[in-house]
């Protein structure tokens, strides 16, 4: 699928999963929240020493701010993506409470002059994202736009639910892969063959494979 056909359809199916989205209630969002900063906190820990990027939540959306909070508590710093202009790479603002920030596309906060940080790491909402660990987006192109222009490339966790799983989102030559995705089941890490489920990692599991910035271990399973 390509061109025209391609885009209509994504706009589709990105209307669907969102919608979805919108349906879920508070206590549901809640629950599936604190799993998702759970898993994030045991699999990760070496975001604890990082700078890690994040994106503001809006319908219903992880609410990765809780996570980035304990982050900064530990040590760490955060920030908030920043449009520059149309179909041009983001930049990252230093964020934390206090930091003035103004309203943007979408209605989406940033910060206004807080100094510019290059992420170890980037929490990246997916709306939809398929075997392959592809994701469907807002369809502006700015995430995989920025980091292809990067000259260090952060490690991209992505975060969404399980109902947004699809087969396929059809990838383009453009479209880059999220190299870990973390859901309300637990985590996956993309592989050659695709996303392979790790588990949901519990309190006082080892993780001792990868180190800086991130680190996870566990029996992987395809899934």
């Amino acid at each position: 699928m390509h061109g025209e056909a391609l885009k209509t359809w994504r706009k589709e199916q990105r209307k669907r999963l969102i919608e979805a989205r919108l349906m879920l209630d508070a206590a549901t969002l809640e629950q599936w929240r604190e799993r998702i900063d759970g898993y994030l906190e045991r699999s990760f820990p070496g975001l604890a020493k990082a700078c890690l990027a994040f994106c503001w939540p809006i319908k219903n959306e992880y609410d990765a701010r809780h996570f980035a909070r304990t982050l900064r508590e530990r040590g760490a710093l955060t920030a908030l993506p920043v449009v520059v202009a149309p179909r041009t790479p983001l930049i990252f603002r230093e964020w934390h409470p206090g930091v003035e920030l103004a309203k943007g596309a979408l209605d989406i906060p940033y910060p206004v002059h807080s100094p510019e940080m290059a992420p170890d790491a980037v929490l990246l909402p997916m709306n939809g994202w398929d075997s392959k660990g592809y994701r469907l987006g807002y369809g502006a192109g700015f995430f995989d736009r920025t980091l292809a222009s990067l000259a260090k490339k952060p490690v991209v966790i992505g975060v969404s639910y399980e109902q947004a799983r699809m087969e396929t989102i059809h990838p383009q030559p453009w479209d880059l892969p999220v190299d870990y995705l973390v859901t309300e089941r637990g985590v996956y890490r993309r592989d050659p063959e695709g996303l392979a489920f790790l588990g949901a990692p519990q309190v006082g599991d080892d993780p001792s494979v990868l180190s800086s910035p991130v680190c996870y271990a566990g029996e992987v399973k395809r899934d």
